[in-house]
């Protein structure tokens, strides 16, 4: 007889659980101690249970069951996307897809955004060997319909199945406002309207682009990325709908381009929500077909998240927002290649990428479990909280006349220059970690030689002008602040040279130190620790003879009040004499003369600042 596990345990009621954490904290702030504040607008608890999940309507289901929220198909299936460059050479490009089709790639792309025709023959040679019946084949940077209908000319030459052709091209007329605040209504409603009636024989090719991506370049929330990435499809939906064209027909040619960030739980619901809201609006238009609304999802790995500095680490990176994107059910997706930020990948880091997505299918079997959060008390809570946020913030977006309308007051633009701000607030103070960047750096590290200063160099934020229904999203990259900040001292005639006068308790000193060796080689110093000297006049004396720019005092609190004084002293106007921590004392130094401190609590980014702009002429 088979025997029920844990029946001899009583449940344990969640006042239980609560009255017991209340008590560990010993008087400590419960909300302020353990709940997470996000900055997506809502809070996520310490622990969920199963009661949790009661008040919550879209839990349980089927894939392929609306409103999508486990899934538009009845597998998790999706396709590797890689992009290529074109340019003016289609012949190249070509042999790129064929090799990388070669070795995992199904679902090639092509990036126009730098070409500025493509004929016919063009066209021919950019699918030379392409099996179009057998992969997706994909276009970005989309100038003019030129390429949609040499496309389905070389389709047609080829004796294809429409039915068969699978394939999408981002007309995104948002997307170029996003980018260059200029858009006109008039031309958005033919250059789409036309788009969908030349693919009309065309059932599974996408022409209407959405690419919410923007907004994560630009540093928005998860939350902001939804909500307006659903009102741009709402836009196009109002504008095909006004056109004339039914909510089905209109619908089953968009397709969203969505990118994946670091915060690895909140990806995976996120793309659970975007599923129910896109389901939801598409059937608020009318549409008849469930199919209809099934939003079609491509994910992109975020570069807003890469680094130059440690570059390396953008492989791990990559590596678990593909997972987030894998167990979210995105249909398709493409890993950027590590070293994306700052050159042309070239064979080694786009093998890499490829094989991130490969090595989630074929080894982990990430494909063999449809919705694999299902049923997760955390990821159903996020789903919903993650759902209930957007939709309030696209409803509010709607209310001002839709996104178009937004845009130009510049309602979205402020939205995310608030969030970024804060973004990057956190990753001054070290609230947020950019991992060899910001903390932990590689203190030997010589930067590639791709590596400019444009490249770490935030560009200035876009205005207004002549022309423009809105001012542009800032795009840049959450690194870029502290990669400036590096590159000037890598590239100056002497580097700093921070030295740790370690000295007293042996535990403290050491423990200073290391936090001071890393807070002053995130900015390229050269950092030199001592295990510990026998007096702190020593370690002056040895500082001096070393010729150190920064004096760093290492000890405990206690020590510090009397000793660093006399650090002082030695050192005079030779060096900077730095407090590492935040000591009791820290008044009575000041009160000494003593000016400068570093601890946990410092803006780590402008403290370096300022001792890089009086070492580094």
């Amino acid at each position: 007889m088979a025997e029920k596990l844990f029946t001899e345990f009583p449940p344990v009621p969640k006042q239980v659980w609560e009255d017991a954490i209340v008590k560990d904290l010993k008087g400590a702030d419960y909300q302020k101690k353990l709940v997470w504040r996000t900055m997506e607008g809502f809070s996520v608890q310490p622990y969920y249970r199963a009661e949790d999940l009661k008040g919550l309507k879209n839990v349980g289901g089927q894939a392929g069951q609306f409103p999508f929220v486990r899934g538009t198909k009845d597998n998790n299936n999706w396709l590797i996307r890689q992009d290529y460059m074109v340019g003016k050479d289609f012949k190249a490009a070509n042999a790129l897809a064929l090799d990388g089709m070669m070795k995992g790639v199904t679902a090639p792309g092509f990036d126009l955004s730098q070409t500025e025709k493509v004929l016919k023959a063009d066209m021919r040679t950019l699918l030379k060997g392409i099996e179009l019946k057998a992969v997706e084949v994909n276009f970005k940077g989309c100038k003019d319909l030129s390429v949609l209908k040499n496309f389905i000319a070389i389709a047609k030459e080829n004796g294809v199945r429409p039915a068969a052709v699978r394939a999408s091209f981002d007309y995104d007329p948002l997307k170029e406002m996003n980018s260059t605040g200029v858009y006109s209504k008039a031309d958005a409603s033919k250059l789409l309207v036309k788009a969908i009636e030349l693919v009309n024989e065309f059932p599974n090719i996408t022409v209407v682009g959405v690419y919410s991506y923007a907004f994560n370049d630009a540093g928005s929330t998860i939350t902001q990325e939804l909500a307006y990435g659903m009102n741009m499809g709402s836009e196009y939906l109002n504008l095909l709908t006004d056109a004339g064209l039914k909510a089905d027909d209109a619908a089953k040619r968009i397709k969203f381009t969505v990118s994946i960030s670091g915060n690895y739980f909140m990806e995976i619901a996120k793309f659970r929500a975007a599923r129910l809201l896109w389901a939801n609006i598409v059937k608020a238009y009318g549409a008849k077909k469930e199919d209809s609304c099934k939003i079609k999802v491509h994910a992109v790995t975020s570069a807003w998240n890469q680094t130059v500095y440690d570059p390396y680490v953008n492989m791990l990176r990559d590596t678990t927002e593909a997972m987030s994107g894998a167990i979210g059910g995105v249909d398709s997706m493409e890993v950027l290649p590590f070293d994306h930020a700052y050159k042309k990948p070239g064979e080694f880091s786009n093998r890499i990428a490829r094989n991130v997505q490969s090595l989630l299918l074929d080894e982990s079997h990430f494909n063999k479990v449809v919705d694999p959060g299902a049923g997760s008390y955390y990821i159903e809570e996020l789903t919903d909280s993650i759902a209930k946020a957007a939709w309030d913030l696209f409803n509010s977006i709607e209310k001002a006349g839709g996104y178009v309308e937004a845009f130009k007051a510049e309602k979205i633009q402020d939205s995310i220059k608030e969030t970024s701000l804060k973004r990057d607030s956190n990753i001054a103070t070290r609230r947020d970690t950019l991992l060899g960047t910001n903390q932990f750096p590689n203190f030997t590290e010589v930067v590639e030689k791709e590596v400019t200063k444009k490249t770490v160099t935030r560009k200035a934020a876009p205005k207004k002008k002549a022309g423009m229904v809105g001012r542009p999203l800032e795009v840049y990259r959450g690194a870029m602040a502290f990669e400036e900040l590096r590159f000037k001292t890598d590239k100056a005639k002497k580097r700093p040279m921070a030295f740790m006068v370690t000295y007293g308790n042996l535990a403290m000193c050491r423990a200073r130190a290391q936090f001071a060796c890393n807070f002053f080689a995130v900015a390229g110093f050269q950092v030199v620790d001592n295990n510990r000297f026998n007096s702190p006049e020593e370690g002056a004396k040895a500082a001096l003879k070393a010729k150190a720019d920064i004096i760093v005092a290492c000890s405990s609190d206690d020590e510090y009040a009397a000793e660093v004084p006399a650090i002082a002293k030695i050192v005079g106007k030779k060096g900077i004499v730095v407090v590492a921590g935040d000591p009791a004392c820290k008044d009575e130094l000041i009160g000494k003369g003593i000016e400068n401190f570093i601890s946990v609590r410092s803006n780590v980014l402008e403290t370096l600042k300022a001792y890089q702009e009086k070492l580094i002429k």
